[in-house]
């Protein structure tokens, strides 16, 4: 119970609990965050935006800002690096109404990083520092940072950038535990997590990388001792995954999801997607997300290649109401079943 925090701060931001979820690039879209938000996740995460593009007021990118009252609360995060633009696109955050403001350190695609931008910014610590400073003194809601460990094994930033960003006035940093040059592979070192925790005096530390479960959840505590954990690729699919690890840490028993509640929840995503997006990037969208929801389903690979070649929204619909307990083995247990398109 000790790790579990309800409710949890950040800066003077009270928040339900301190079991937060990812922006995820091309994921937490609007229908995305619909789900998520109704299990009650501490703080959620629009997918990140340009400053530039922000501050040309781009229509593109405000639409990736949308969001309604029921999301709350929620952030929105930048990726840049040039300090005159953080602290006018900080404040178009604010005054679009969420509740803090992050800066992306930590993206590792190279058309983000080639400009200095994401996991860019970590060869230059000094201007992590300074793009923060002008995002405190910009606002009044707080600002946070989401970083990698370093750019590679042998450059290790966090702990120091998890210093100069407390002295820059914010008020958490999220240590994602891999270096940039290893994008998404191999296991997350939760050392550095802890590394970052020993020199933090007055900032949060949010940890990130291979929560996916309460078990995962409670190890990654008692490793590092952060202060809350940051969920990325483990709510795809699972919106209740809060939820769960909140049960768990509470020492309460785990609700086994059943197929038929996927299906609900699958559906339900489905009809969110349906009410924001046109009919045909509805049935593009589902092609992924009706993969992530049975990813785990042993015997659902009939319906993940359907759904996968799908072409409108009418036919998604079909094949979600169709699926039926008796298409499948009703046991959910990992696979080597991928998914046609991952985010």
């Amino acid at each position: 119970m000790k790790h579990l925090k309800t409710p949890f701060s950040i800066g003077k931001l009270s928040l339900l609990n301190n079991i937060f979820y990812a922006p995820l690039a091309g994921c937490s879209d609007y229908p995305f965050r619909k789900m998520t938000s109704k299990y009650n996740p501490g703080l959620i995460f629009c997918e990140m935006v340009k400053m530039d593009a922000l501050i040309r007021h781009d229509p593109n990118t405000f639409h990736i800002l949308d969001y309604d009252q029921s999301m709350h609360p929620i952030s929105a995060q930048l990726c840049g690096s040039k300090p005159s633009l953080a602290g006018p696109s900080a404040r178009i955050i604010e005054d679009l109404g969420f509740d803090t403001v992050d800066l992306n350190c930590g993206c590792p695609v190279d058309k983000v990083t080639k400009d200095g931008s994401g996991s860019g910014m970590l060869k230059n610590p000094q201007l992590i520092g300074e793009v923060i400073s002008n995002m405190v003194a910009a606002v009044k809601i707080p600002v946070t940072l989401k970083i990698r460990a370093g750019w590679d094994e042998d450059s290790i930033t966090a702990p120091q950038i998890t210093q100069i960003a407390e002295e820059a006035g914010a008020a958490a940093i999220c240590i994602h535990g891999r270096t940039r040059k290893q994008g998404y592979k191999g296991p997350a070192n939760w050392d550095y997590i802890k590394e970052c925790k020993d020199v933090a005096k007055t900032i949060q530390v949010i940890g990130n990388g291979d929560v996916v479960d309460g078990p995962s959840a409670k190890r990654m505590f008692e490793h590092t001792n952060c202060d809350a954990v940051l969920v990325a690729r483990g709510t795809l699919g699972h919106p209740w995954i809060a939820k769960e690890i909140i049960r768990y840490l509470s020492g309460e028993d785990v609700e086994n999801y059943s197929f038929e509640k996927r299906r609900q929840d699958l559906l339900e995503h489905f009809l969110h997607t349906l009410d924001y997006h046109p009919s045909r990037k509805v049935a593009v969208d589902m092609r992924r997300v009706g993969c992530w929801y049975f990813k785990k389903a042993a015997g659902t690979k009939a319906f993940r290649e359907a759904i996968s070649h799908a072409d409108d929204s009418e036919m998604v619909k079909k094949l979600i109401l169709n699926f039926s307990l008796d298409d499948i083995q009703n046991e959910f247990s990992d696979t080597n079943e991928e998914c046609s398109e991952e985010c």
